[in-house]
């Protein structure tokens, strides 16, 4: 693999004035627009968490993105095999994996991956602090249903495209037993 496309040499630090958002490109105008006019808005009135995979040697190159924030989901819309597991409350609490996009420049190089990864790491640690049964996507069409059901979510009952990870998964794939 040459050393440009090297995934040691990016690094996943919080949105800020220094990433050139102007120039990302994933394919999907709703991602791209969220990133150049949405992320640090969100970010600065916190209803969302952007992270920008960047450069390490330059922070304004932006190789992809995705955001985390709280949510919850109604325990009836969880499959019977996963509610019986759980208390009986009407919701319980997730972490929402919003948006996830890899501009095109980059594609093919497991930054994709990579920003998952990174994303559920971040989401297990913070669980033990702020409370959350699982991820939570909204996949924005086929081929991401595909790449998140590639690791493992699970599918929702009664609502295409949207998609889980129990967080005792995703503690497996962070934690030695």
């Amino acid at each position: 693999m040459p050393a440009e496309n090297n995934l040691s040499l990016w690094i996943v630090e919080p949105i800020g004035k220094h990433h050139n958002r102007a120039d990302f490109s994933c394919g999907h105008e709703t991602l791209d627009h969220y990133l150049k006019q949405q992320a640090t808005q969100d970010a600065r009135r916190r209803v969302a968490a952007p992270f920008i995979l960047t450069r390490e040697s330059d922070h304004k190159i932006i190789g992809g993105y995705y955001t985390l924030s709280a949510s919850g989901i109604y325990l009836e819309d969880l499959p019977d095999e996963i509610v019986k597991k759980l208390p009986p409350y009407p919701m319980v609490p997730v972490t929402l994996l919003g948006r996830l996009a890899v501009d095109q420049r980059y594609r093919g190089q497991g930054i994709g991956e990579f920003l998952l990864m990174d994303a559920l790491q971040r989401a297990f640690m913070q669980s033990s602090q702020i409370a959350a049964m699982a991820v939570v996507v909204d996949a924005i069409d086929d081929k991401a249903i595909d790449f998140y059901r590639h690791f493992g979510f699970i599918d929702f009952p009664d609502k295409p495209g949207k998609l889980f990870l129990p967080m005792k998964t995703i503690g497996s794939l962070f934690t030695s037993t």
